[in-house]
């Protein structure tokens, strides 16, 4: 059977996921998750998802695991991957439960449901780059949770690295993840979220106009040579950005022995 994904080529797929995907992309899946959840279809298509039914969570204070990722898959919008990636973004609850003294926990349930989202989508013969995909989706789906104790700008960049082309669709997915009826809390995460995407921007333009400056200025320039300002200062620094475009940033040795050559070919 054939579909087209609204950003993914057309996909071959078998029954089992055609099912999955009917069932994933109305404009609001609730009913239709349900129903092949309730019919026993999933049992046969991704076994692993009806385990989230017996699963409590108390963190989300739904009655199931199930129920909240039932809520977050419905509240995105209707994109095969997003869908897929909220579908499958608490699938290692069940395999990472422990009580101990801070309570139930699901410690690395992200880690465990990407490993397990890759089995069973591969399974189901859905395209190599999509697996991979909605796998990162489910692996970086919990990052998010530390930011409000402080994240540093390396950090910031580090996530936005990660999440490379699907860092859109990670955020969100990641505001889509809070199912919480306190109208407080839900707007703390959403401006949090804010936060970060007005910090990963800042930071891309920062790093974007310190990719236009050579790593030698015009102060470096004038003291390496012993000059005085003028057109040759100038012409030195467009040689050191030109370097810098083409070849990245250099150690400051090599930089002063491309300056040499070029001074002397200058003067020659």
């Amino acid at each position: 059977m054939l579909w087209r994904s609204l950003s993914f080529l057309v996909v071959a797929v078998g029954p089992e996921a055609q099912d999955l995907i009917d069932a994933l992309m109305p404009d609001d899946p609730t009913e239709s998750l349900w129903k092949i959840l309730d019919s026993g279809r999933m049992d046969e298509v991704a076994p692993e998802l009806p385990l989230l039914r017996m699963e409590q969570d108390p963190i989300h204070r739904h009655k199931d695991v199930l129920s909240h990722t039932i809520a977050v898959t419905s509240k995105t919008r209707p994109e095969l991957l997003v869908r897929m990636a909220a579908l499958f973004h608490d699938v290692g609850k069940p395999k990472t439960r422990r009580i101990d003294d801070d309570g139930v926990t699901f410690r690395h349930h992200e880690a465990v449901g990407a490993r397990m989202a890759r089995k069973r989508l591969t399974a189901l013969g859905f395209d190599e780059q999509f697996v991979e995909d909605v796998t990162e989706l489910v692996r970086m789906s919990g990052r998010f949770k530390g930011y409000s104790d402080g994240w540093s700008d390396s950090a910031v960049r580090r996530y936005a690295r990660e999440a490379g082309p699907l860092l859109g669709t990670l955020n969100h997915l990641i505001r889509c993840d809070c199912t919480t009826r306190n109208a407080r809390k839900l707007a703390g995460i959403q401006e949090a979220m804010d936060d970060l995407e007005r910090r990963i921007a800042e930071l891309a333009e920062a790093d974007r106009i310190a990719a236009e400056r050579p790593d030698m200025d015009g102060s470096d320039v004038m003291a390496y040579l012993n000059l005085e300002p003028g057109p040759a200062v100038g012409e030195a620094v467009r040689m050191l950005l030109e370097i810098k475009r083409s070849e990245g940033a250099l150690e400051r040795d090599e930089l002063e022995r491309r300056l040499d050559a070029w001074w002397l070919e200058r003067n020659s």
